[in-house]
């Protein structure tokens, strides 16, 4: 299989990747936040996914930066930022820590170190250590995060593992990526890459094509930047058990949203005049029990089956 070549632009997933690791709290809806006050301007796809180029890349990593270090107000990091066609100041250096003053103000001996013992008693008369000299630290690089670099499991699957998995073609992924219902988080895709494609197949034996789902993308998008303004205020404690709270909050609220969604649906289909499954004693449908598969139903209500999104026949 050839490689595919370098994309001219970055999707919004693959710009959070690039600057997670020097910018922790970065979100997709802060990038949104600051596209909405004028400092960034990413184009947009025919889909109307933003589209990064590295100059955008760039102009957001200095707004970022100039906002961290030196804590400045967005409307003076807008009134600073050159235009588009002008290259960008480097942000500056923050000033080293001045040397402490010696005590009483005696000026340090410039003469020659005095050895001092490291123990008053006897030599020791064990043998040596082999091991490596203790430094409080664990052993071998450590992540952001406090993860061992060595060994870290990679979360994800990579495009090959996906299209296997999913059983599709390279241009049906593309056609999902390309309307922001799969992104990529680096080089590989998420946990919930797999379980959402399966779903917009399924979708698609009734007809529902990937281009009508951007208003479901949409919406999510919406739910989730109401999640962290929600969470935000816990955020900001910069703590690992505040930001534990703040993610068991964030999917409680999700969940709950998540039911209201589909009670809200399912008051609209009443009011549509559409039955509801029926119910058994125990008080659950029956709409996956005794029923014909998805391609069936989809003939007998006039549709056609076997149909797959992007036009392909099953």
């Amino acid at each position: 299989m050839s490689a595919q070549p370098a994309r001219p632009y970055l999707g919004i997933g693959e710009v959070l990747a690039k600057l997670r690791g020097e910018f922790p709290d970065i979100s997709v809806s802060k990038i949104r936040f600051l596209e909405s006050a004028g400092l960034i301007a990413p184009a947009r796809a025919q889909s109307g996914y933003r589209k990064f180029g590295v100059d955008d890349v760039e102009r957001l990593r200095y707004i970022l930066t100039v906002q961290r270090d030196q804590y400045l107000p967005l409307r003076v990091i807008k009134e600073r930022l050159p235009g588009p066609a002008e290259p960008l100041p480097a942000p500056p250096v923050p000033a080293p820590p001045a040397p402490a003053s010696p005590p009483n103000g005696v000026p340090p001996s410039t003469g020659p170190p005095t050895a001092v013992p490291s123990s008053t008693g006897p030599p020791s008369t064990g043998p040596p250590s082999t091991g490596p000299p203790s430094t409080g630290r664990p052993a071998g690089p450590v992540l952001a995060g406090g993860q061992a670099a060595q060994g870290a499991p990679r979360p994800g699957m990579t495009r090959r593992e996906l299209l296997e998995a999913a059983g599709i073609t390279d241009d049906q992924l593309a056609e999902l990526e390309d309307f922001g219902l799969v992104r990529r988080d680096g080089r590989r895709y998420g946990p919930d890459a797999l379980e959402i494609t399966r779903t917009v197949l399924a979708l698609a034996a009734y007809g529902v094509q990937a281009r009508h789902l951007r208003g479901v993308r949409a919406a999510a998008e919406r739910e989730t930047t109401l999640i962290e303004q929600v969470v935000a205020p816990t955020l900001r404690q910069r703590s690992p058990v505040a930001r534990a709270s703040a993610g068991a909050v964030a999917r409680e609220i999700a969940d709950l949203s998540v039911r209201l969604h589909r009670a809200l649906i399912e008051a609209a289909l009443a009011e549509a005049g559409l039955p509801a499954p029926p119910v058994t004693s125990a008080g659950t449908s029956q709409d996956g029990a005794n029923q014909p598969p998805a391609g069936e139903r989809q003939a007998a209500a006039g549709g056609r089956p076997g149909r797959r999104y992007g036009g392909a026949s099953a």
